[in-house]
Parts: structure tokens; C-alpha cells; sequence
């Protein structure tokens, strides 16, 4: 088997997983978080606001908080939300609805490695929780940054592993033990909820993700721990 059609099999395999809990994922993100998810969005939102971006890529949408939130809080902007799994979308686009904001959100379905811009057709890209879902990391990271103006910036927002030795202790019982018991229970997919707290463990360290940033082409790389080192902000730019 060569490694294009195995790629492509994990790719259609992590999209069936999120297509199947896409019913249940706002209310069982904001449970086993605590909530603290929308304070992290909160500081990517303050981030990409004081870029002045107005045109925005929200790979790896979702469900769609993040374009909405970036959406409602950033003046004028417009925000393409896009995602590999179709369920998730169908409840995005519900709730860009409800909120009254189809005219500034759009939302389509692709995958990392073959976004459907134009070159340096945004100011910003954001990835929420979706970096470490990424088959072929390095060639999505360089299909996102072949989209971002020169000048522009890429923001990733992901889950990392605490470096204190107690609180890490503390959470990996949390994320290895208790979120799949919860999340399987109430969504019927115990395997979906396995494979996050998996996919966090498999993740590069903030030091190896950066390199991995600049090898992406993108310069002033930069990690900004979050909850005691739960999840990390991470931004770099795209050289004039």
C-alpha cells in the first residue's frame, strides 16, 4: 500500500469519526472543558483583531464558534469557514443562521492539504483543535500558508501536554480515563473520544511545532500557554 492511498484512508476515517459526533460536540466540548474552550477562542479572537485582518480562513471550522465569534468581534470582517467533515458543517451552518450572520460567514467542505483559494487571497488564518487531525502535517501547513498574504498570519489554537509533572499527572487521568467514559457515553462513539486525548500525546512539543511553522515558510514563530500549559496559542507570520 503506498503511503498516498494510506493517508487517504486515515483522512476518510477521521472524517466519518467526526461526522458521527458532530450531534453531540458543542455540548460535550463545553462539559469536559469547563467552558475554558470559549475563553481560549476569546484570546485567539483578540489576536487576529489587532492584526486587522478582514479576510480569514477558519480551517478545521467545526461546528463553526471560532468564524462566529471572530465574525461578530472583528469589524468588517469576513471569514471562510472550512472543514473535511460535512456533518460538522450542517451544524455550522445552522448556527451562522441563528446568529444572523450568513452575509459574513461562508462555510465549505476541504481538506488542509487542498484549500480552495486563490494564492494570498486572506489576511489570516486561524485552526482551532484541528492541527493535530492533519494527515500530512507539513504539506497542510504549507497549503495554508500558500493562501495568507504576505504579511498576514497564521493563529493555531491546539491542546499540548503540561510540562508540570503534577498538573500533567492530573490531566492525562482526566483526558485518558474520564473524557472517554463521559464523551463515549453521551455521544455513542467511545473510540472518537480515545483518539483526541491519543492525538494530543502524538502532537510535536511547542518547540518542534514551531520549527515546523518556520519550515512551513512563516517567520517570528510563537507559543502562548493556556490553563497551565492544557492548550497552546500558537502565531507566526508569512514574510512581506
Amino acid at each position: 500500500m503506498n503511503n498516498n492511498t494510506e493517508q487517504q484512508r486515515t483522512r476518510e476515517r477521521v472524517k466519518r469519526m467526526f461526522d458521527d459526533i458532530a450531534p453531540t460536540y458543542d455540548r460535550l466540548n463545553h462539559i469536559l472543558s469547563l467552558s475554558i474552550d470559549r475563553l481560549w477562542r476569546k484570546r485567539v479572537v483578540r489576536i487576529v483583531r489587532r492584526a486587522n485582518a478582514k479576510r480569514i480562513l477558519d480551517m478545521a471550522t467545526g461546528t463553526g464558534d471560532l468564524a462566529i465569534a471572530m465574525a461578530r468581534n472583528i469589524k468588517e470582517a469576513t471569514v471562510l469557514g472550512a472543514d473535511l467533515s460535512p456533518e460538522m458543517l450542517e451544524v455550522a451552518k445552522q448556527k451562522v443562521t441563528r446568529a444572523g450572520l450568513t452575509e459574513r460567514i461562508s462555510l465549505t467542505e476541504c481538506d488542509a492539504e487542498h484549500v480552495t483559494l486563490p494564492d494570498e487571497s486572506v489576511d489570516a488564518v486561524t485552526v482551532a483543535f484541528g492541527v493535530r487531525n492533519f494527515e500530512n502535517r507539513e504539506a497542510c501547513l504549507r497549503e495554508l500558508v500558500r493562501v495568507i498574504r504576505p504579511g498576514g498570519m497564521l493563529v493555531v489554537l491546539e491542546f499540548s501536554n503540561p510540562r508540570n509533572a503534577l498538573i500533567g499527572w492530573f490531566y492525562r487521568i482526566y483526558s485518558h480515563k474520564i473524557l472517554p467514559a463521559i464523551g463515549g457515553a453521551i455521544s455513542h462513539n467511545r473510540n472518537a473520544y480515545q483518539y483526541l486525548p491519543e492525538s494530543v500525546d502524538t502532537f510535536p512539543t511547542p518547540e518542534e511545532f514551531m520549527k515546523m511553522l518556520c519550515g512551513a515558510g512563516l517567520t517570528a514563530p510563537k507559543a502562548r500557554s493556556q490553563s497551565f500549559g492544557i492548550a497552546q496559542i500558537y502565531t507566526a507570520q508569512k514574510p512581506e
